[in-house]
């Protein structure tokens, strides 16, 4: 199913079904599709047409859906950009992606060279006459990497990725028209977009869409909306689980909650499903790769400490540094294979044959595969802390210290050292009205790590700096390091 027609084909199957709502609004399927129209009627009068890129700078709400569509429809593709960023982050993506048009919630011009509209602007005008593009190479998405190394990159994601994705993710999930999804990520992100828009809204389910994650009105709108799903990443479920005893919401709707993102501790999944009472899938994926690549079954044998099995369609491997693949076991850099792969990095074709080699994505990640097929992921290339000659990943580090009673979250890095070349620091924030010593916290990891492996230090802190994905960020950590290295 091409996403430009399904609209069309939504609002022709269940006129009167419940396609998506927000804070201010409710669409049935027939009135998603008049809007797709309009705005698609906007776009083309502004001369957005094939191979256009348009620019979605909105927080998480229907227009942001309704564009994205309109965009498909006329064969453009939309990048979207944190409604956070600095004016010099915005310029760098409008410009790197070559975009026509910037939707945003004002209208306020970001770049002198790229028209801006307002979101309301997408309501005002007549239906769009034109059949819709018809073509699996047009671009779709241009999601822009965190930027790790150096300036962000924009991640080419045709309409044969999301669509196979969306597929994938119906087939693993099995997500039907009965689904319901609570949508609390961005939207900028690409999980946001693919998770909880696309895939129920091919399977024929609906989304109820939140602005944010927001742990007062979090259990209020389960109890009430009644979704079947949602997705979200540790820190959420972290945050959930840290709620007072008394908390005990009717959570009887949920079929499953999703965890992505990063790698979550198997204490956190295992401590929040025997209290709320319904299974969290872990699963892996990026942004390169379409959102998804391995999902903990919910329904079959879910590994505590893994992130699954291959999504349907897709094959994953491990491999050394030579590009050798290595057998069950073996600790190596994650590679995926399949139709979510992407396109490449717009306009850096030396960077997209570095990493997508063979018609295999290397991930960057570090992991192994056990016998019977699941993925761990210990930690990324770049992260890994060499201590002595010692290879030390830092997702074992990080688990044995979210297991100490009442931490809410870990981190794990490497600090220069003169003798050594890295030693281990960690990161460590706890439960509000919960706490440790570093005595109890060394002494905890002694007992469960070998020597070499053991932090250095240990910083406590009221919390951990996270990313506009709500990421636990190490690049700030390290930043924290500098002065005492200095």
């Amino acid at each position: 199913m091409r996403f430009s027609k399904l609209p069309d084909l939504r609002a022709a199957q269940a006129p009167e079904g419940a396609c998506m709502a927000d804070a201010t609004i409710s669409l049935s399927n027939s009135e998603f599709y008049s809007k797709v129209l309009v705005a698609a009627g906007v776009f083309a009068d502004l001369g957005v047409g094939a191979g256009d890129v348009v620019a979605v700078m909105l927080p998480n709400q229907i227009e942001f859906v309704v564009a994205m569509f309109a965009a498909w429809r006329l064969g453009a593709a939309i990048t979207p950009l944190n409604p956070n960023l600095t004016t010099q982050e915005a310029t760098h993506q409008m410009n790197d992606s070559g975009a026509k048009l910037l939707i945003n919630v004002s209208g306020a011009t970001v770049v002198s060279h790229v028209q801006s509209i307002p979101s309301a602007a997408l309501h005002d005008g007549g239906h769009y006459a034109g059949a819709p593009v018809d073509d699996a190479a047009a671009l779709a998405l241009l999601i822009y990497t965190s930027g790790t190394t150096g300036l962000p990159k924009g991640v080419m994601l045709d309409q044969t990725n999301i669509a196979a994705m969306a597929d994938m993710s119906c087939q693993e999930m099995q997500i039907g028209a009965a689904d319901h999804c609570l949508l609390v990520l961005p939207l900028f992100h690409v999980n946001g977009i693919v998770a909880s828009i696309l895939t129920p809204f091919l399977a024929g389910g609906r989304v109820t869409i939140r602005s944010r994650f927001d742990i007062e009105t979090f259990f209020s709108d389960v109890e009430l909306l009644r979704p079947t799903y949602f997705s979200a990443v540790p820190t959420i479920y972290a945050l959930l689980n840290a709620l007072p005893e008394q908390v005990k919401p009717d959570t009887s709707s949920l079929r499953y909650g999703i965890c992505g993102a990063a790698p979550a501790p198997a204490e956190l999944l295992s401590n929040f499903e025997a209290r709320y009472g319904f299974p969290v899938v872990e699963g892996y994926g990026l942004s390169e790769g379409t959102c998804a690549s391995t999902i903990n079954p919910f329904n079959g044998t879910r590994k505590a400490g893994t992130v699954g099995l291959p999504f349907i369609g897709q094959r994953i491997a491990i491999a050394d540094a030579s590009g050798h693949h290595l057998p069950p076991g073996e600790t190596g850099e994650v590679l995926v294979q399949g139709p979510n792969v992407m396109r490449g990095y717009l306009g850096k074709p030396e960077e997209t044959a570095k990493t997508i080699i063979d018609g295999w994505l290397h991930t960057g990640d570090l992991g192994r595969i056990d016998a019977d097929g699941y993925l761990s992921i210990v930690g990324r290339i770049k992260e890994m802390i060499i201590r002595g000659g010692e290879n030390i990943y830092p997702k074992e580090i990080e688990d044995v210290l979210s297991s100490f009673p009442g931490v809410m979250e870990a981190a794990v890095i490497g600090a220069p050292h003169e003798t050594l070349g890295e030693i281990v620091v960690a990161y460590v924030s706890y439960r509000a009205g919960q706490g440790g010593t570093l005595a109890e916290l060394n002494e905890h990891c002694a007992a469960r790590l070998t020597r070499y492996k053991l932090p250095a230090a240990i910083h406590v802190i009221a919390s951990l700096p996270k990313n506009a994905v709500g990421k636990i960020d190490k690049r700030q950590l390290r930043a924290m390091l500098k002065p005492q290295n200095a």
